[in-house]
């Protein structure tokens, strides 16, 4: 091997090193898994490309922040903003309820924790993070201009000093904290309350045991039990579809009418922006066995769940999570999407 081969596979080595928290970085950002993906991976090929242009004045994990937060600032000057359903119109009632799709580019995206979620040893670390990429928390970030929205992720999420952020983004520290104040002020009046879930490392002994009732009343169709494991007030998505429900009658009615497919589906567990989740498996009547279905992510707060969200377009996600895009009907079980 020469010393510029070497050379080379060392710098792939070291970039590589730093994908996971990019994508987290990104995928924040723009609110999309495949962008985030794409803005990390020209960030990478930038940051090659250029090195012998860095001087070495910061870390090579500042350089790499910086040019990752020019990618999705230039991805972000047409202004779409990712949303939820909920953000974009009321509550449909279940006799009013109509399936009508929207373009990919208008939704907030799922993405697998061990995508952006960079393995840390300090649990607080780690909870702030799966906090920071709740469906939530992300759909109150895309509210944000995008300097706002970097600056909130660098000071608030990786706590970056505000010097460091005001070099990163050429403006002043005082730029930067009003730009952060102001952040803080949009993401206050849209605060919602939490999931549990999303604030710890891992799911206490409660929580899993209200997973595995899920499961079981899923599968098996129950609608008496979904029904007691729901808040009232709880909250039902399908995005590319704009429709969404609240309150459990609602939620088990739609269910047994125009979602009566999903009766015999089959869950697989997957870990998704930092909550819980399933891989959903409906019965294919054409093949046997089972077809993916949707990802769904749950929501768990004060013992209940408060929202499930199903996002349909399988195709893209199932691969994403590493997940067959087939059961067949004699399998068992299947291993985790990783």
């Amino acid at each position: 091997m020469t010393d510029s081969t070497a050379t080379t596979t060392d710098l792939d080595v070291r970039l590589e090193k730093h994908r996971t928290e990019l994508t987290g970085y990104c995928y924040r950002m723009l609110g999309s898994s495949f962008e985030a993906e794409d803005a990390v991976q020209d960030t990478l090929v930038r940051a090659w490309r250029s090195y012998d242009k860095f001087e070495g004045r910061s870390s090579l994990r500042s350089w790499l922040y910086r040019i990752a937060t020019n990618v999705c600032l230039d991805m972000l000057t047409a202004g779409n903003k990712r949303a939820r359903p909920m953000d974009l119109s009321e509550s449909t009632p279940l006799a009013q309820a109509a399936l009508s799709p929207r373009p990919d580019h208008t939704w907030l995206e799922p993405m697998p924790d061990n995508r952006i979620l960079p393995t840390v040893e300090d649990p607080a670390e780690a909870a702030v993070a799966k906090e920071t990429v709740r469906l939530a928390f992300m759909a109150a970030l895309q509210q944000l201009p995008p300097k706002q929205r970097a600056v909130l992720i660098l000071r608030e999420v990786l706590a970056w000093k505000a010097s460091e952020v005001a070099e990163l983004l050429d403006t002043s520290v005082a730029s930067v904290n009003s730009a952060l104040q102001r952040a803080r002020a949009t993401l206050a009046e849209r605060e919602e309350h939490g999931a549990d879930a999303a604030v710890s490392d891992s799911l206490d002994e409660e929580q899993q045991r209200l997973l595995d009732r899920y499961v079981k009343a899923f599968e098996g169709y129950d609608m008496t039990a979904l029904t007691a494991l729901l808040h009232e007030d709880a909250i039902m998505t399908m995005p590319p579809f704009d429709l969404w429900l609240t309150g459990h009658d609602d939620i088990t009615g739609f269910m047994t009418t125009l979602g009566s497919a999903c009766e015999g589906s089959r869950l697989v567990p997957v870990q998704v922006n930092g909550l819980p989740g399933f891989a959903q498996y409906k019965p294919d009547p054409e093949k046997g066995g089972h077809t993916p279905w949707s990802v769904q992510v749950l929501e768990i707060s004060d013992g209940r769940l408060t929202g499930f969200h199903f996002f349909l377009d399988t195709q893209r996600w199932f691969p994403l999570f590493g997940l067959p895009l087939h059961l067949e009907a004699e399998a068992d079980e299947v291993k985790e999407g990783v």
